[in-house]
C-alpha cells in the first residue's frame, strides 16, 4: 500500500469491518454504546469497543464521559469524522442506483454537512 496515495490512507481508515456503519450511524448524533451496539445488528461489544477505539485514536471520534452515577459514555463525531459523510451519501447513492437496493438506510441529517478542515 502506497502511504502516499490519498485513496490508500483513506481506505486504511474506513475499510475496517462496520467502520462505515459506526460512522453512518454516528452521523445522526451522539450515541451510547447499547445504542451502537443495538443499531448494528451482529457486532460484537469487543468489536464495537475496537472500533470505536481505533476512530477515537484517528481522531474521528469523541469519546464524552459524563459524570453521573452510573457513568454515562457518549459517542460523536469530531469535524474530521464528519468529513468522511460524503463517501457515506456515495455508498448510499451507488447501492439504490447500481445494487437495486432500496432499504431504508437512514438518510444522513442535513445538519451534518460535511466539514473540510
Amino acid at each position: 500500500m502506497d502511504p502516499d496515495c490519498p485513496v490508500c490512507a483513506t481506505a486504511e481508515v474506513v475499510c475496517g469491518k462496520w467502520t462505515l456503519l459506526l460512522v453512518r450511524d454516528l452521523a445522526e448524533g451522539k450515541s451510547r454504546f447499547c445504542e451502537l451496539e443495538r443499531s448494528l445488528q451482529g457486532i460484537s461489544p469487543r468489536t464495537l469497543s475496537l472500533r470505536l477505539r481505533a476512530l477515537e485514536d484517528e481522531g474521528n471520534v469523541e469519546r464524552l464521559t459524563h459524570a453521573e452515577v452510573p457513568a454515562r459514555v457518549e459517542y460523536a463525531l469530531t469535524a474530521k469524522g464528519r468529513a468522511l459523510l460524503p463517501i457515506i451519501d456515495g455508498m448510499r447513492e451507488y447501492g439504490s442506483t447500481w445494487l437495486g437496493a432500496g432499504g431504508d438506510c437512514a438518510e444522513l441529517p442535513a445538519a451534518a454537512e460535511p466539514v473540510l478542515a
